[in-house]
């Protein structure tokens, strides 16, 4: 299969171009005057699968927005391998900390990538990483042919929950049928040690709303005399956690699944720098629930952190207001035990508890999910550990991930299939923040190890079956 690497060598500019044609479409989910954007982003995603030859290939309608579908069944005595990734992506705000146009993709040299990194948003989450999937489809097409079949699900709702996903799945199990689904959406522990993702914590994504006066009022004449939302968020707020950095929401943590000792030492294993890590966010001390290090905090403990905060005056210069309202969007990650909406309801019920006199409190729950933990003795993990071996010469590393993708616990619940996450992306890539980026080696790479993996799990599963 050197022949692999050799096609992605002299495709290497074509395949960059055409993954640059899809980030330049502002496809932002959560915006609803970027619809037309998403529905382009859709549309593309489908002529490539068209030009590559699946069948069936087609935008399935959702109330939000589409998902593209394509498949390639060759023999249904072989396995079926269901790529599943999303085209949409987070918004671009604060806009004025990219250095660039976040839509216009560019290659800049990084001390991470000094053989550059793609620059603009969805380089890496996920628009660089599920184009993966469809370039090592084409490598493979144009070589030996699929040796397996294979089924494309990519939406447009994944940064804003993936509800409609749901939906599309529960009604489709049987088209959807697979013997493993396969995902590009996590990362590597660096660029030269491979790692495959294991286990992914849940979410439970939430908004308070805080109101005092009926309006906005002179700070002057009222200050001192009122309940200020925002003094009062800023305190309910300050509540939640300890002072050993302990979420202090009743019942927040009884069904936590205690990591084992084995997860426990597996954890231990993974190279890692405090330095290092500080370093890279430009922090002097890290921060965290007592008695944990930080990849604990970060992948098996939960968490809750204020993800945005407004209220009252603040554009340029000076308004002295004591604003009528306040308030917070709140994401808490969940490990496994947990379950979101259970949790969701704990957080509804507390901040209603603890909402003192003189304001009132709303709560609302905007989306979630469960967290997942995935087995490592399947054809599906040896398959994958193989194909990166190949390319990294190096046997991957299983880790948990801090991040959430809420529709994975969901596929082996409805479709009774196990994931395999396959990242490439880095730490360091800044996902969700300005200036995100994604390496040039990574990208390649990781067609590179995608399409070996097509082989592995066929011959594994050929050998079992």
């Amino acid at each position: 299969m050197e022949k692999f690497k050799d096609y992605i060598d002299k495709n290497s500019e074509r395949f960059l171009n055409e993954l640059f044609e899809l980030i330049r479409i502002p496809s932002i989910s959560a915006l609803k005057e970027n619809d037309s954007d998403t529905r382009l982003a859709a549309e593309l995603i489908k002529k490539h699968l068209l030009n590559l030859g699946l069948n069936n290939c087609e935008i399935c309608e959702t109330p939000g927005h589409p998902i593209v579908y394509g498949e390639k069944i060759f023999d249904e005595n072989l396995p079926t391998i269901l790529v599943y990734g999303h085209y949409d992506v987070q918004p671009v705000d604060p806009l004025n900390l990219w250095d660039k146009d976040p839509f216009e993709p560019y290659i800049k040299k990084t001390k991470i990538h000094p053989e550059g990194a793609i620059f603009a948003r969805g380089a890496c989450d996920d628009k660089g990483q599920m184009f993966m999937h469809v370039k090592a489809l084409e490598v493979i097409l144009k070589h030996d042919g699929l040796p397996c079949n294979v089924k494309f699900m990519i939406e447009g709702e994944e940064e804003v929950g993936s509800n409609n996903l749901e939906i599309f799945v529960k009604n489709n199990k049987e088209k959807l049928s697979n013997d493993i689904i396969l995902v590009s959406d996590t990362g590597m522990i660096s660029k030269n040690i491979p790692s495959i993702t294991t286990g992914l914590r849940g979410l439970s994504y939430m908004e308070v709303e805080i109101t005092g006066p009926n309006r906005d009022l002179h700070s002057g004449h009222y200050g001192g005399t009122v309940a200020n939302p925002i003094n009062i968020l800023s305190s309910m707020i300050a509540s939640l956690h300890d002072t050993n950095h302990k979420i202090t929401i009743p019942g927040f943590y009884d069904k936590v699944c205690e990591p084992t000792e084995n997860e426990k030492k597996a954890g231990s294993l993974i190279p890692f720098s405090i330095d290092e890590f500080k370093e890279s966010i430009g922090i002097d001390n890290e921060y965290g629930e007592l008695g944990y290090t930080t990849i604990e905090r970060q992948s098996i403990r939960p968490a809750l952190d204020v993800n945005g905060i407004w209220g009252g005056y603040t554009d340029e210069g000076s308004k002295t207001v004591l604003p009528s309202k306040a308030y917070a969007k709140i994401s808490m990650r969940l490990v496994p035990g947990q379950k979101w909406r259970e949790i969701s309801s704990l957080f509804s019920k507390h901040i209603k508890n603890i909402t003192p006199k003189g304001v009132n409190s709303k709560v609302t729950e905007h989306h979630g999910g469960e967290p997942y933990v995935a087995p490592t003795n399947t054809i599906g993990f040896q398959a994958a550990s193989k194909a990166y071996e190949d390319v990294f010469n190096l046997k991957p590393i299983p880790t948990r991930d801090g991040g959430s993708i809420p529709i994975i616990a969901l596929f082996e619940k409805e479709l009774d299939s196990k994931t395999i996450l396959m990242g490439f992306g880095l730490d360091s890539d800044a996902i969700h923040s300005p200036n995100e980026h994604y390496g040039v080696s990574n990208f390649l790479m990781g067609i590179e190890t995608i399409s070996k993996f097509y082989y592995h799990f066929t011959n594994l599963y050929k050998s079992k079956y």
